[in-house]
């Protein structure tokens, strides 16, 4: 099971106890309900799950890209083209 978009869409006690039974084998987690996690979330210590603090994303490569659009975004608008409007 991996989650990386929205935590609350995961019951935390349901996938805890799944893992914890081998009914689900392995969770990869980018987000939790609550973050910092309480320490009594029961996911940080369910079997086979690895939980990331909420940066999965932030590469070096993907920061670059990140700032190259922006500046990108920034420069057309300026010149009166602006990109990846969204109505």
């Amino acid at each position: 099971m991996i989650n990386t978009s929205r935590g609350p869409i995961v019951n935390e006690d349901d996938l805890a106890q799944a893992l914890n039974n081998g009914r689900i084998a392995g969770a990869g987690l980018d987000v939790l309900s609550t973050e910092p996690p309480p320490e009594n979330n029961p996911l940080l210590k369910a079997k086979n799950c690895v939980i990331t603090p909420h940066m999965a994303w932030a590469t070096q490569a993907a920061r670059k890209r990140l700032m190259l659009v922006a500046v990108n975004n920034i420069k057309a608008f300026i010149e009166g083209q602006p990109q990846n409007i969204v109505n």
